[in-house]
């Protein structure tokens, strides 16, 4: 056993049990009820816990199961935003199998009732989880996971045969570990412990090699600092900034199967950094103490590398302390809509140096509303350059001819890419305007030239360079007193303490306003990244090039 790691995260565990009896433990939705209860538990069942077997624990214990089990609907399912929700409702029943299985290996008579009414929520919604359906890849796994949990403690071959019909569609990976989804969020808390659960529940061995590979490719999206890349994300968090400590117990668990020294490294940076709520992890190590024993000797990390990954059109490099991703990955020209599920973030381009972090470049023309650049490709040009460029053809449209002349002059409903109008879009001649942009990216020594050259029709467009809150800029002009800045002739610098990242050249005091398009502004969207702006203005056609400097 790892006594430091396990002593870290029962004190972790003691935190977040201190914090629950201070506060109001049945606030939140039902997944929020059911994961303080698991804290509750692990910390009343850990022997080294100072709330071991403590009295004081079991009356929000009782109140919290009883509260689950009156809000579980009759057909075992429960609302959390979603209605009589299948998956929802298996993310909150992992979490009471880790509790029953706790509470039933403490067995303690003032914990009967207790189990008593986790047994019954769990028998309850085993048949629900066995014949309901999901909305998203990941909730086939999480789905799966916690019927094998459920399996495990009443079989069922039900239960067995749905997981059989969720695995037989395949695990949505590509070849470079990446999931479909493309998210940081959802392989770390859904995919790659569910599918480690199944194979540890169902003897299903060959599940872990996809959570193998995930945490491979995850090494090449690791920052220094301990955030992942998550810029190519088809979810939520293609906005967000993404913390490696949800991983945690992934490292560990294949960094012992296979005694990867590298996985043992990144395990260990979690813990040594404490960021987190690890405390969450102590009820899986006492359900599977396996976990907690001493990881192989750390080995180095990748720090030096060009690592590509095709099932999302992003590379990333890293020279030491300085990273950077070029992306031409979305879903912006395939699937032209807003949604959930689709990579639409336009940063092309980031890069760091240590403190200083340059979080998004990005470009938009002015171009009848089109809004921002997105990439239709991502392609190696020669070994120190890669391009990135999309064509945008705007029509105007010509009279119906008589055929599809209507008597009435109502015409359909139709979209024209950007809006809708009743003008039947689809049986009329057109003549385009077109606008051809092309960007390449070259490592050079100390940082990056990026070129643009933007071809076709004339257009204003804005280059956007948002820096990481917490350091400063020099060489630029104030624009507002809201974070714009523009940068209109010699070389700017944003630094944090020694770490710099030079700019430039400026391209004049031009202002041209960075355009979301119509999509975004039918809707009164925005698309301004949160931190330090910096502009640079230019005039399609025409070429800029842009270097980026780091010492």
């Amino acid at each position: 056993m790892d006594q430091e790691f396990f002593g870290m995260l029962t004190a972790a565990g003691e935190e977040q049990v201190a914090e629950l009896l201070r506060t109001e433990p049945t606030a939140g939705d039902p997944r929020r009820v059911a994961r303080n209860l698991r804290r509750l538990v692990a910390g009343y069942v850990a022997e080294q816990s100072s709330y071991h077997r403590d009295p004081a624990v079991l009356e929000p214990l009782r109140l919290l199961s009883d509260l689950l089990d009156r809000q579980q609907h009759e057909d075992g399912t429960y609302d959390v935003g979603n209605l009589h929700s299948p998956p929802d409702t298996a993310f909150l029943i992992q979490d009471l199998c880790v509790v029953w299985k706790l509470l039933d290996a403490d067995d303690q008579p003032a914990t009967a009732p207790i189990r008593a009414t986790v047994h019954r929520i769990l028998r309850k919604a085993g048949p629900a989880l066995a014949s309901g359906g999901v909305h998203t890849p990941n909730h086939r796994w999480e789905v799966s996971a916690a019927l094998a949990r459920i399996n495990h403690i009443d079989p069922d071959q039900r239960y067995v045969d749905r997981i059989d019909a969720w695995l037989a569609e395949g695990i949505d990976a590509g070849a470079d570990g990446i999931y479909s989804e493309r998210s940081s969020t959802y392989a770390a808390e859904v995919t790659n412990p569910s599918l480690l659960t199944i194979a540890w529940l169902q003897d299903r061995p060959e599940l872990i090699e996809y959570v193998r590979r995930n945490l491979e490719a995850t090494l090449y999206l690791l920052e220094p600092n301990g955030e992942v890349d998550v810029v190519a994300s088809r979810r939520q968090d293609q906005w967000a900034i993404r913390d490696i400590w949800w991983y945690l117990l992934q490292y560990r668990e294949l960094a012992l199967l296979d005694g990867d020294g590298r996985f043992a490294a990144v395990a260990q940076g979690i813990e040594r950094r404490g960021v987190g709520e690890l405390g969450d992890f102590l009820a899986e190590v006492l359900e599977r103490p396996e976990l907690a024993t001493q990881l192989p000797p750390a080995t180095e990390l990748p720090t030096d590398f060009v690592k590509e990954f095709p099932s999302q059109a992003s590379v990333r490099i890293r020279r030491g302390s300085r990273t950077a991703t070029i992306f031409g990955g979305t879903d912006f020209h395939d699937l032209p809509v807003i949604a959930s599920g689709l990579s639409t973030n336009p940063t092309f381009f980031k890069v760091r140096q240590g403190d200083a972090i340059l979080d998004s470049v990005r470009l938009a023309p002015q171009f009848f509303g089109t809004g921002h650049f997105h990439s239709e490709y991502l392609r190696r040009t020669s070994p120190a350059v890669l391009e990135l460029g999309a064509e945008i053809k705007v029509p105007y449209y010509q009279p119906l001819p008589s055929q599809h002349l209507a008597v009435d002059g109502r015409y359909p409903l139709t979209p024209d890419g950007r809006f809708y109008a009743a003008m039947d879009f689809g049986h009329r001649p057109r003549d385009y305007r077109e606008l051809r942009t092309t960007i390449t990216v070259a490592e050079v020594a100390n940082g990056f030239d990026l070129t643009f050259e933007l071809t076709g029709s004339a257009a204003p467009y804005a280059i956007e360079l948002c820096f990481r809150p917490g350091g400063a800029l020099s060489g630029v002009e104030a624009i507002d007193d809201s974070g714009n800045h523009q940068l209109v002739s010699g070389t700017g610098a944003y630094a944090v303490g020694d770490d710099r990242i030079e700019f430039g050249p400026g391209s004049g005091a031009a202002r041209v306003a960075m355009d979301p398009g119509e999509r975004y502004r039918s809707h009164n969207g925005s698309l301004v990244p949160a931190g330090l702006r910096v502009y640079l203005t230019g005039q399609a056609p025409g070429r800029h090039v842009l270097e980026l400097r780091m010492t």
